[in-house]
């Protein structure tokens, strides 16, 4: 049918019914056909109750099905579209710290939008224990639209696209943010396509703005999405003044997360979504023993090209133990090979806002100063008086590494005595 997400080609159809098989939904039948083949049926697609899963195609051994493409300019209705929504990754019944901050900015961005927005957050899971949803109206949620569903136990980025796109169907939020996490990045873009909107990765900067569409002319309030580009080189500023809803990612620690308030009242709703099967399952969770997330420390220090070698990490690391803070590094170390990139700081690796930043022989790029924006205070040594990093430091050091840092690691050790 012209109005489905699939087309069957009745000179291919067979009538051998593996299609109506393979269909989770119900929504292909084999109807009477005579003289169309041997069998004397074809497979016909009920528009209403396909989801547009496409596990039919492939069920088909005779090439019969096919996806339809839909080219739509824009969404209609855009004035329906309303609220700012946080998709809030959890595991094992942990909500993500990102969650926490993007619900942290929301409220600024439901402020700067006005009217009557509201901010809401997706909770998706099975057997997602009450606190969850409080835990998330206390962080800024007016309402949380909850998912609890077996085929959500585990994350399954088809199922989780699927959940998602029926939620934006039904309740057409006006922004989505997300953590740029590694579920975020597996699955948000999907979700874009499949409700045909743009997406926004890596962001820094997220604002509401009145913006004259320059296709209409018409002023809107537009989310303003600002992230580099061109290799960090630039700020690109981007806007989606035709579709909905407006999507970004953001990646963990770019916004600080606001202090919880327990007092705060919200509005949590039990979604029953007839969700489709996961096409994978988790066999089983290793954690890697020596996984690294250096954005979880409160300091850091951090090491550069300046070093030389890998061999000169070993005093980032004593120093680093005698802070009781972690090591990082910039790009530059990690493709000479002397760190793995889980220690990289910078718009490539990891975006980091520790109470305390000591960086020693970084030029400060702009790709590793973006990572670097939510710091507290940075203490930075360089050898070159007119190096970059100098013009973010709250504390610069001009001079040799080789022998500021020793002397540092000897002064720690002797408890600031002196030596």
């Amino acid at each position: 049918m012209a109005d489905a997400p699939i087309s069957i080609d009745p000179a291919k159809c067979k009538g051998c019914t593996k299609c109506v098989k393979g269909c989770g939904f119900g929504a292909l039948k084999m109807v009477d056909a005579p003289g169309a083949n041997k069998a004397g049926k074809l497979a016909e697609v009920d528009p209403a109750a396909c989801k547009a899963c496409f596990a039919c195609i492939p069920a088909c051994p005779f090439k019969a099905i096919s996806e339809v493409k839909q080219e739509i300019y824009g969404t209609a209705d855009l004035d329906s579209y309303r609220n700012i929504w946080v998709f809030a990754e959890q595991t094992g019944g942990v909500i993500a710290e990102v969650a926490f901050e993007l619900l942290a900015k929301a409220l600024e961005l439901k402020a700067q939008r006005g009217g009557d927005a509201q901010v809401a957050a997706i909770l998706l899971g099975h057997g997602l224990k009450p606190e969850l949803e409080q835990s998330l109206i206390a962080a800024g949620a007016d309402v949380v639209y909850k998912v609890d569903d077996p085929a959500l136990a585990d994350y399954e980025a088809n199922v989780y696209v699927d959940a998602v796109a029926q939620l934006v169907e039904k309740h057409k939020p006006e922004v989505i943010l997300a953590g740029a996490t590694a579920v975020g990045r597996a699955f948000f873009a999907r979700v874009a396509v499949k409700v045909r909107t743009g997406l926004t990765a890596d962001c820094t900067m997220l604002k509401v703005e009145e913006t004259k569409n320059k296709d209409t002319g018409a002023m809107q309030m537009l989310l303003h999405q600002t992230r580099p580009a061109f290799g960090g080189n630039i700020m690109a500023t981007i806007m989606t003044p035709n579709h909905r809803p407006q999507m970004a990612t953001v990646r963990p620690k770019v916004f600080k997360k606001a202090p919880p308030d327990p007092t705060r009242k919200g509005l949590v709703l039990l979604e029953a979504l007839k969700l489709i099967a996961p096409q994978t399952k988790l066999v089983k969770t290793v954690r890697d023993p020596d996984a690294i997330d250096i954005a979880a420390h409160d300091i850091l220090v951090s090491g550069g090209r300046g070093l030389k070698s890998a061999d000169n990490f070993k005093l980032l690391f004593r120093l680093a133990e005698l802070l009781g803070g972690e090591v990082s590094c910039s790009r530059a170390c990690v493709d000479a090979g002397w760190a793995p990139v889980a220690r990289q700081v910078g718009q490539t690796g990891k975006t980091v806002a520790p109470k305390l930043y000591l960086c020693f022989g970084i030029s400060g790029a702009i790709q590793h100063l973006e990572g670097i924006r939510g710091a507290d205070t940075i203490i930075a040594v360089n050898s070159d008086p007119n190096a970059p990093i100098f013009g973010v430091a709250d504390l610069g050091i001009v001079g040799d590494l080789f022998e500021i840092l020793p002397a540092l690691v000897k002064e720690l050790e002797h408890g600031g005595r002196g030596g």
